[in-house]
């Protein structure tokens, strides 16, 4: 009696039915590609897009600030050491030289702007002055230069969840569809909503994250540019006017 009473329960078709629907759904990528709703494999290929946007922008952003901060290191003792000696030719041909850095361009400006306005004679404060001028308007287009594409990772990085979140919401609006027309019980009746939904939460997160993370660390080595720019500009300044005075 008893193994007759397991073996109808067992062999329920009820309970067959829920482990044949629980063996019908992987979860491989592929399974939970081909089970998604054209919907959310939108979603999936719009975050898709944003990663890619995203690791082209860091992978640049962390060439040029590498490249920004070699040749910086490279040109402040060359340039000093050229002005001390009053080569003002020799000053300029270094800063050509490393045109990555970012204080070459600012310094550039200045001595450039400095030597087209000198008459040859006395310096002069308007010819400081334009020489001041010249080096805020570099640092502001140098600023630029090193922001590009920084808006657009702050902007991945903020919207990225929601996109996934959109996603996870046509996933759960697909797994109430199936329960209310799946006469079969078991899981698999809703398996394919659910991890539709999970998958797209998961990679909006995952095409956030490092985004967000990267931000701030790029944030922050621009405020770090900045602030060598204003100083390297402050410095020219002051040895102008050491000049004018002798």
């Amino acid at each position: 009696m008893i193994l007759a009473h397991l073996n109808q329960v067992v062999f329920h078709p009820a309970a067959l039915g829920l482990f044949q629907d629980q063996q019908s759904v992987g979860f491989s990528p592929v399974d939970l590609w081909n089970n998604m709703g054209w919907l959310a494999r939108g979603v999936v290929f719009v975050l898709f897009v944003m990663s890619i946007w995203s690791l082209a922008v860091i992978i640049d952003r962390y060439l040029y600030f590498n490249a920004a901060r070699k040749q910086s290191r490279e040109f402040a003792p060359r340039v000093a050491g050229a002005l001390k000696e009053g080569k003002l030719d020799e000053a300029i041909k270094v800063a050509d030289r490393n045109k990555k850095s970012h204080l070459a361009e600012v310094v550039t400006a200045g001595l450039q702007e400095f030597r087209n306005f000198g008459s040859g004679g006395a310096i002069t404060a308007e010819q400081i002055e334009s020489s001041k001028r010249a080096l805020e308007r570099s640092e502001a287009i140098v600023h630029a230069k090193l922001k590009r594409g920084l808006g657009g990772l702050a902007t991945i990085g903020s919207t990225a969840p929601f996109v996934g979140l959109f996603g996870t919401v046509a996933g759960i609006l697909k797994a109430f569809q199936e329960i209310a027309t799946q006469k079969t019980p078991g899981i698999g009746a809703v398996a394919s909503g659910i991890s539709e939904a999970l998958v797209t939460t998961a990679f909006g997160l995952l095409v956030a994250i490092p985004a967000v993370m990267t931000f701030n660390y790029f944030t922050n080595k621009v405020e770090a540019f900045d602030v060598e720019m204003d100083n390297s500009s402050s410095e020219l300044i002051d040895y102008f006017i050491k000049q004018s005075k002798r």
